[in-house]
This record gives structure tokens, C-alpha cells and sequence, in this order.
């Protein structure tokens, strides 16, 4: 058995969500917070068997898309700010970060 941790970007959540539904993977949604961007992510923990990994990582990569985003950097936090000018730039945001860990036991009561 092996824990998936798969932190997305919120746009794709819901998608994300009705996709495990129906393939009948049971998962538990955290709010998160990235902190490269400091925008909003969701975080999904979901216990499956060794076997079914391929298909969670696909049903994973077919809902959660990059995309291009102009943000606005953040200021400096130990700078001077009068010299800081904030011109927007193109990021990639999206896609998922996961994470596959074993799992030693597991209990349900």
C-alpha cells in the first residue's frame, strides 16, 4: 500500500475530484497554500494499493494541466522596496507535484 500526496493548483481541483470519484479512488482535500506564488493549491492524500499507482498517476496527469500566468512578484522582505519595481511576468503554474510513500500499516475503525 503506498500514500500519494498530490498538491495541485486550485483551478483543477474539482476536475481532479470528480475524476477520483469515478475511477473509485477515496481521497481526503486539504486546502494549501503554495509558496513560490503564494496562491492558493489543493492538496490530495490518497491511500492506495501498489498496483492501482498507475492509474492514479494517470487519472493525476489527465486532470491537472500547466498553463502560462502572469503574476506579479512579490516583494523583497529583507530589502530596500524603493528600488523593488513589480513588473509582471510569465510563470508556468499548474500541473501536480506528487509524492508516492510507502505506507507500513494501515487501520480503519
Amino acid at each position: 500500500m503506498k500514500l500519494v500526496v498530490a498538491v495541485i493548483q486550485d483551478q483543477d481541483s474539482n476536475r481532479l475530484s470528480n475524476a477520483l470519484t469515478k475511477y473509485n479512488f477515496r481521497a481526503t482535500k486539504l486546502a494549501s497554500t503554495g509558496g513560490f506564488l503564494r496562491s492558493g493549491n489543493t492538496t490530495f492524500l490518497v491511500g492506495v494499493d501498489d498496483e492501482r499507482i498507475p492509474q492514479l498517476l494517470d487519472v493525476i496527469r489527465d486532470n491537472c494541466r500547466s498553463r502560462e500566468q502572469m503574476v506579479a512578484p512579490v516583494s523583497p522582505l529583507g530589502g530596500s522596496a524603493d528600488s523593488y519595481i513589480p513588473y509582471p511576468v510569465e510563470v508556468e503554474v499548474g500541473g501536480a507535484t506528487v509524492f508516492v510513500l510507502p505506507i507500513e500499516q494501515f487501520h480503519q475503525f
